[in-house]
């Protein structure tokens, strides 16, 4: 893969092998015969193609990180309703692999002169060429009760003369012995939708069951954005009859929130009074895209990027569009920004032709191709654009839809959720947002785009989102001291643990990554020869065990089993041959497990020795002696622990120098630090923009939002707007912000980012670790110094209450001394409560199992009180 799969992308790629390879056995067993199916559920932008790319280079290939033996005789039928969707999966796949290549991406067209399809190859199909005037059915459609049905008017030998319709080269895929067919269902729902035509409907319905004349397809794998939609679609084409459902694999939407992939921020723009503001919120939408403009270059300039994004506006039609208004439109655009070409506009609307709109020219361009024609600036488009259609440098929408229309409004921002540079900007949240203007909503109407973005109704794509109404740009608050943003830098935060992580891949990523950053010259050999020192130490320790384990990898054990003619019964002999280099080679499997790849070889070489005297022989005792090494617990466990260590050095000892890498190789060594199975402390660095709505909406109006002063980050007053707070929670910030020796506070983001103070802890009901953020950090001055305190105010009634409060009792447990005040806080029958987690409280939570609620009305929390001195 050319692509570093995040941590969820990894869980899900190999839940999805392990159903694959199920699905496969049941299949393949001649006793079974068993079809099945199941879905991969992942919200837009979660990277379903990168998942589905590593899960089908693993199907043909192999894959040791998933421990997945290749299927010699895979066949992928990859299907969708669109072929523009089928034409960005392609370039996707190529994109995110390199081992997918023009020669196993197969597009069917007729002619496609083929008895049965390729093992080792993805072929694309869409459901047009399933209907009956498709030259691949050579005009005839199979009939549910066997055989096919000739369509008059079309010729019985159809002009491109091929030998086999797609139904005949399907069957004959099936029924071959050495050919498994996978079929995967892109946008799986779309296929058996009950708006499309019948004759579509049936052909699918057709490929996936079956015919008395030809076999159901015997895996089938569907990839949408709900389990709901995929379940409903194979229960509407009736193919859950006879097919086992295997476990579905579903994405956590806030994992793929947290990883970055998508952005955080959503701002609505609409107007303030009655009357047609149309074109005054365009010309604001045109200094956004210029502003976004200049902002990417000024970050591409700091960073050190050759190509800086390129953000792009769609202006949003009606389903019938007046062409004089999007020329009026287009108009007020290239006059607030003149720097634009009559080139950067294009459309993407259902006539394919050049498309006139007042004065303008407008060509038409495929949607799968938008995102790379960096020079297109402008797109008129009308819903959602096409199935599956994403541009992740699409950052401004101008919709002139009316307020009933919302739905259309949200489905294509759904579509506009990707980063742009597939990570998140660190502490930028203006480079992280997208922008919508509502020209013809008012401010009742607009609460319902809020509540659905917000994650309020359950289909919005990357789980749940900031949206804010009357959003502006907050910078560094210049009243907040200097000491507050230093103790802000220097205070511990913790990253998220990554599954199946290796301590000693781990210390070797490190030396990589510094030596690639030229931070320490020689560090990768420097590692290497540290890690063969250790690993000599410890064999000397442990060479009992070692010799014990030198033998077991030189021995192949071997069971006879006799019988003899007319005779009844067996016997049965066991006897060892000496290992030969194969059998060696596997043996050394378990020390690039172990050890990872690059130093277990390393280490090979080093036991050779340079000169490696005694030629061939020697070799074999090293990879002996190597393999040896990785079954011996004791030894593993050991460096492990030297492994740990010797990284924590390294990011200690290199702490300042990382500190002035640009964005995307700070965030390297991010990852870097939660290559670990338990959570690791992270570094946090100064937000940069923030955005945040300077309005609330009260009893279903929208009306302006409190303010509070030394926020970190404010507005040109020094600022801050309490929108996100409920009301005892801003009681709490008041109360805090009254004390006279405040100096500073921070609304904590509620999202896994470098500028956001994260606690990891495990989710009870999955077993998955998760982050949270506490609500607030105040900053006191004390006796001369300014310290810092977490107050997190937390309804005691939601499910992951007692988790949190447990998570925030072990993050205090290590790192209280960080810290003058650690607090959860709940509203308590009218009563503020709080749980000191510096004392008492900490010890209480961690070992009580009783309710959030129980807590927090025994005698482990007591009253609030803002007016005593803590």
């Amino acid at each position: 893969m050319k692509f570093t799969l995040k941590d969820y992308q990894e869980q899900a790629v190999d839940d999805v092998l392990a159903n694959l390879k199920r699905a496969r056995d049941n299949f393949n067993d001649p006793d079974k015969r068993e079809i099945s199916s199941f879905s991969l559920t992942a919200t837009t932008g979660a990277g379903k193609t990168v998942m589905a790319a590593a899960a089908i280079e693993a199907l043909f290939w192999g894959n040791d990180a998933f421990n997945f033996d290749p299927d010699r005789g895979a066949v992928v039928l990859w299907f969708s309703d669109d072929p523009s969707l089928n034409k960005q999966t392609f370039n996707r796949l190529r994109q995110a692999s390199e081992k997918f290549t023009y020669s196993n991406l197969v597009h069917i067209e007729p002619p496609f002169v083929k008895p049965r399809l390729d093992p080792g190859k993805v072929y694309f199909l869409n459901t047009q060429k399933l209907t009956k005037s498709s030259l691949l059915t050579r005009g005839h459609v199979e009939l549910a009760t066997g055989g096919q049905e000739h369509i008059p008017g079309i010729p019985s030998s159809a002009p491109d003369m091929q030998g086999w319709t797609i139904w005949e080269t399907l069957a004959n895929t099936i029924a071959a012995d050495d050919l498994t067919l996978y079929l995967v269902l892109d946008e799986a729902h779309r296929g058996f939708n009950t708006r499309a035509s019948s004759d579509k409907q049936a052909s699918v319905r057709r490929l996936v069951n079956g015919t008395k004349a030809r076999p159901p397809i015997p895996i089938v794998w569907g990839i949408s954005a709900t389990i709901a939609h995929f379940e409903a679609a194979m229960q509407e084409a009736e193919a859950t009859r006879n097919r086992r459902a295997l476990p579905p694999v579903v994405v956590d939407p806030a994992r793929v929130q947290e990883s970055g992939l998508v952005k955080d921020t959503l701002v609505l723009d609409i107007p303030n009074e009655a009357g047609n503001f149309d074109s005054v919120l365009v010309r604001r939408a045109a200094r956004k895209l210029k502003d976004s403009t200049d902002r990417w270059a000024e970050y591409a300039r700091t960073q050190g990027l050759v190509d800086p994004v390129q953000p792009l506006l769609v202006l949003q039609t009606p389903n019938t569009p007046n062409p004089d208004d999007v020329g009026v439109a287009l108009d007020t655009i290239f006059a607030e920004y003149p720097e634009l070409r009559a080139s950067s506009v294009r459309h993407v609307l259902g006539d394919h032709s050049t498309q006139r709109f007042g004065a303008w020219e407008v060509e038409w361009i495929e949607p799968q191709l938008v995102q790379d024609a960096s020079h297109v600036r402008i797109l008129v488009a009308k819903d959602a654009i096409s199935t599956g259609w994403d541009c992740p440098r699409a950052e401004v929408l101008v919709s002139f839809r009316p307020a009933k229309d919302h739905t259309h409004i949200t489905q294509l921002l759904g579509r506009m959720v990707r980063n742009p540079l597939a990570r998140r900007i660190p502490g930028d949240e203006r480079l992280n947002a997208v922008d919508c203007i509502l020209p013809f909503f008012n401010r009742t109407t607009a609460v319902q785009v809020v509540r659905f973005l917000t994650g309020e109704l359950d289909t919005m794509p990357g789980g749940e989102k900031k949206a804010v109404i009357d959003g502006k740009e907050l910078l560094p608050n210049p009243n907040v001291p200097p000491e507050v943003w230093a103790l802000w830098a220097a205070l511990p935060t913790q990253t998220l643990p990554q599954r199946g992580a290796k301590p000693v891949k781990r210390l070797v990523a490190l030396a990589q990554a510094l030596s690639a950053d030229v931070v320490a010259t020689g560090a990768l050999r420097k590692v290497e020869e540290e890690l063969h020192r250790i690993l000599d130490a410890y064999a000397t320790r442990y060479s009992d065990k070692l010799d014990g384990a030198i033998q077991e990898v030189w021995a192949v054990h071997v069971q006879e089993i006799a019988g003899r003619l007319g005779k009844t019964g067996l016997t049965y002999a066991e006897f060892v041959e000496r290992a030969d280099d194969r059998a060696i080679r596997t043996g050394f499997e378990a020390a690039k497990k172990a050890f990872g790849a690059d130093i277990a070889q390393s280490y090979v070489n080093h036991l050779a020795g340079p000169d490696n005297d005694d030629g061939d022989d020697g070799l074999r005792e090293a990879y002996v002696r190597a393999a040896a090494l990785a079954t011996v617990k004791e030894l593993r466990d050991k460096v492990d622990v030297e492994a740990l260590e010797l990284t924590e050095r390294l990011f200690a000892q290199h702490r300042v120098a990382l500190k002035e890498l640009p964005d995307i190789r700070q965030q390297e060594y991010e990852n870097i630090r939660a290559m670990a199975t338990e959570p690791q402390k992270g570094v946090l660095r100064p937000p940069r923009t923030r955005i945040e709505g300077f309005s609330v909406e009260e009893d279903g109006q929208i009306v302006a939002a409190p303010l509070a002063p030394l926020h970190l980050m404010s507005d040109e007053n020094g600022q801050f707007p309490l929108t996100s707070l409920n009301s005892w929670e801003r009681e709490i910030v008041l109360a805090e912000l009254a004390r006279p020796n405040i100096r500073g506070w921070y609304r904590n983001p509620s999202r896994a980012a470098v500028d956001s103070l994260g606690i990891a802890y495990r989710d009870d009901s999955t077993g998955n670790w998760r982050s949270m953020h506490p609500d607030c950090v105040f900053f006191h001055e004390i006796q001369g110094k300014v310290v810092a305190s977490i107050l997190d105010p937390h309804g005691y009634h939601l499910d992951d209450a007692l988790m949190k409060l447990k998570a925030l009792a072990a993050f205090a447990a290590t790192y209280g001394d960080a810290f003058h005040r650690i607090e959860a806080l709940a509203e308590v029958d009218g009563r503020m409560k709080v749980i000191d987690m510096k004392t008492y409280g900490r010890r209480a939570v961690a070992v009580r199992e009783e309710t959030a609620e129980y807590m927090y009305r025994s005698s482990i929390a007591v009253d609030y009180n803002p007016d005593k001195a803590r």
